[in-house]
């Protein structure tokens, strides 16, 4: 009930009503002693007499007693009169947040100022082992002279409550208890786990995003709506609500509200530096980049099909038809696809459809099986929302391997229609079919007619994908004798040009004849189909590994992505290129718009860490080169690289350790050689580099130069360059941009073994 104006509470005087709720009723109050006016928050008798209640106001008193932050409220006292047990506290005249967002959000200097404030008072928060717990615009004053004050501390919990253990900002809660305002709770609160400060930064990133936009991130109509929303779903991304906002806040936001606390910031502290940088560049009247408006697309990811044959051999057969329709609907406008290499990591998962697309960053998942009997199979298919496992659109074909391509573009047509009318809203499903058969067969362009040829072609794929010396010659034989059967099957002729280009690598072949052998049958594709996207990335990788023609390679590229825009395997091979030319910023942003197409591409951070490498971004390149680790633990040559990182920045011991784990022989030898001589132990240094010497002369000249060139033996170093050069060594493409080489930069004969790589034609890029 609430207390009318002129009720006295010992010596204070009831002057108005403030605002209610489930802890108390808040009131402003004259302190008739000191003659000033305060708030009081109030348990009301009813309240007052359950024992928890009344010990929640005060652990918010010496909870709030113990910070003194000019954003945060002040206690003054906590009292027991007329029957009321209550707290005083200072009085803030002005607005919450909630009062004051507008439609379409605040201005950019007010948010980041009010978002500043905030932060700095939950670093003071978190410091004293904190964690508030109920961070909402409603707990957050605006007072009348513009200071920013975070009220409320009910909810709050320290460290001492709970008998955790403290760090710096990290206060654990270990009660399974759920409390807080569900629009504004982190996921791990709402499911009743322990929380720690990343909890309020996952709050923060909410009221970061409703000042943003004047709307909410998780919306429902009921508590389990809103619940259930911020566990599955992603919200509207920030760029389309409001495109003006810098690229740099809406990362900041994205960070907050992650789903798991290890994908937050670490700290209140770290937000808030950020959000400092900001706003000093505005103030200094630096433009800041808007985040880009994306095109609107929908993503979608075709997870491997299930093999549900009686024949186990024929999962080849399963997964190249998955493959296959990946690889059309890459090339279709409006679908966004995630790449083969992530969505098949998924095959046998017992993970749901929400963490799969999580983790893939997609909206939408196809999911098959396939039963193939002699001459018939039958495929059921469905495509089903991500965040919710809703099933979308379902079909189930059994035909004769005769008609597998009509299944093929048939499957092809009902995704792509569906996904624009279901995540679009692109009209009804007949008015999204207008066009939609037109761009399906232009994507399925260059296959095969034989089912034979086919066929063939899919189990030299499925070979290829292994990777093994064996399995690559196994598959060259099965193109061959599909291409005798189908001479213009374009696609196939492609990949026989990758199937021929891999061994020449290697130096399985001769690399001359290889690479003959590969450009041959590539320009044959070409030449039957010109707008083949894989076809022209086929060629840039041949003019940039053998014929060091940058220019070509170049021009292949662009031909590739304008015609396939989001192929990851294209954006990444772009990437390497332009770092090989030095051309890091583009090189950089290539290799992260592969990586959101392929999210779980150990490929791709591998790429990205040898270009931060290259650009002495060192830190960058470490953290790049973990994740390519952490992805795939078994990946060769990335712990030589990473502990040549961890070399330059002075961690010695570290980097060793890191070479000694690598898993290639040859990269752990010319890595433990150049620590051993950066570590002032020549004998050790020596013995590696004779090791790799004897073993791998053939095939690692490049590296063997590169640890001479450390060791400052240049003469050497030149020799086994000019070595690597007749050799058609892959490392010599690096040669610009390596830092391991730097020693030679100013020899004589550093500008000549440039211009024999064509790189002096880069000269003032």
């Amino acid at each position: 009930m609430a207390l009318a104006p002129g009720t006295r509470l010992g010596a204070y005087q009831i002057l108005s009503p403030l605002g209610a709720g489930g802890m108390g009723e808040v009131y402003r109050a004259r302190d008739t002693r000191l003659g000033r006016d305060v708030a009081i928050k109030i348990l009301p008798p009813s309240v007052a007499s359950s024992g928890d209640h009344a010990a929640r106001l005060d652990r918010e008193a010496r909870t709030v007693a113990g910070l003194n932050h000019p954003n945060l409220v002040t206690v003054f006292s906590v009292e027991d009169g007329d029957g009321f047990h209550f707290l005083t506290m200072e009085l803030v005249e002005g607005e919450t947040l909630t009062r004051i967002i507008a439609p379409g959000g605040l201005p950019l200097t007010q948010m980041l100022d009010i978002a500043i404030a905030t932060a700095d008072a939950l670093v003071a928060v978190h410091e004293k082992g904190v964690v508030h717990r109920d961070l909402k615009p409603g707990n957050i004053m605006l007072a009348n002279d513009g200071r920013v004050k975070v009220l409320d501390f009910g909810l709050a919990r320290a460290d001492s409550e709970t008998g955790s253990a403290l760090d710096e900002t990290l206060a654990f809660t270990s009660r399974a208890e759920v409390v807080g305002t569900a629009p504004y709770m982190a996921p791990e609160q709402i499911r009743g786990l322990p929380v720690d400060a990343r909890a309020d930064l996952f709050s923060f990133g909410v009221i970061l995003y409703e000042l943003a936009s004047g709307r909410r991130p998780f919306r429902g109509a009921t508590y389990a709506d809103v619940t259930s929303s911020i566990l599955r779903d992603e919200p509207t991304g920030l760029a389309h609500l409001r495109p003006d906002l810098p690229a740099d806040l809406v990362e900041v936001v994205v960070r907050c509200l992650d789903k798991e606390p290890e994908g937050r910031f670490a700290g209140a502290l770290e937000v808030c530096n950020e959000l400092r940088r900001l706003r000093s560049l505005l103030e200094h009247g630096v433009r800041l980049t808007p985040v880009p408006v994306p095109t609107e697309v929908a993503s979608i990811a075709v997870l491997p099909f299930v093999n549900r044959s009686p024949d186990k051999e024929d999962e080849y057969f399963s997964d190249g038809l998955a493959d296959e329709l990946l690889n059309t609907l890459v090339k279709i406008r409006s679908v966004r696809v995630a790449a083969r290499t992530s969505s098949f990591q998924f095959r046998d998962t017992t993970e749901d459809v929400t963490a799969i697309g999580r983790k893939l960053r997609v909206e939408s998942l196809l999911e098959g099986s396939v039963r193939k009997a002699g001459n018939r199979v039958r495929i059921s298919v469905r495509l089903v929302k991500a965040a919710n496992g809703y099933q979308i659109w379902s079909g189930t074909y059994e035909h004769t391997l005769d008609d597998i391509f009509a299944i093929q573009d048939e499957i092809a047509n009902c995704v792509v229609r569906e996904l624009r009318t279901a995540l679009l809203g692109e009209g009804s499903a007949e008015t999204a079919s207008t066009g939609v058969s037109a761009e399906v067969a232009q994507a399925a362009r260059g296959r095969a007619t034989s089912v034979e040829a086919h066929r063939l072609y899919l189990q030299a794929r499925h070979l290829l994908s292994r990777g093994s010396r064996e399995d690559v010659f196994r598959a060259t034989e099965y193109l061959e004798r599909a291409l005798a059967l189908d001479p213009r099957f374009a696609r196939g002729w492609v990949e026989l040009s990758t199937a021929y280009g891999v061994p020449a690598a290697f130096g399985w072949v001769p690399t001359a004849a290889g690479y003959g052998r590969a450009r041959a049958a590539v320009e044959r594709g070409l030449e039957l189909e010109p707008d083949l996207a894989e076809g022209h990335a086929r060629i840039a990788r041949i003019r940039m590994s053998y014929d060091r023609d940058w220019k070509g390679a170049e021009a292949s590229f662009a031909r590739a992505l304008k015609l396939a825009p989001g192929s990851a395997s294209v954006l990444v091979g772009a990437s390497v290129l332009m770092q090989t030319l030095g051309r890091f910023e583009e090189a950089i942003a290539l290799a992260k718009q592969g990586l959101d197409q392929d999210p779980v591409s150990s490929a791709a951070y591998t790429v990205l860490g040898l270009t931060f490498d290259a650009a002495g971004r060192l830190a960058e390149a470490e953290s790049a080169y973990r994740d390519a680790l952490d992805l795939s633990p078994q990946r060769m040559n990335v712990r030589a690289y990473l502990a040549l990182v961890l070399l330059d920045q002075g961690r010695e011991k570290e980097a060793l350790t890191m070479a000694q784990e690598e898993v290639d022989e040859g990269y752990r030898l010319w890595a433990l050689a150049i620590i051993h001589a950066a570590g002032g132990r020549p004998g050790a240094s020596d013995e590696a580099l004779r090791a790799l010497t004897e073993k791998y002369a053939g095939d690692a000249a490049f590296q063997i130069a590169e640890v001479h060139a450390i060791r400052g033996e240049a003469d050497t170093a030149f020799e086994w360059l000019d070595r690597a050069y007749e050799q058609h060594d892959g490392g010599l493409t690096e040669l610009k941009v390596r830092r391991s080489l730097r020693s030679l930069h100013s020899d004589p004969r550093w500008p000549v073994i440039l211009k024999r790589m064509g790189f002096e034609t880069q000269a003032g890029r």
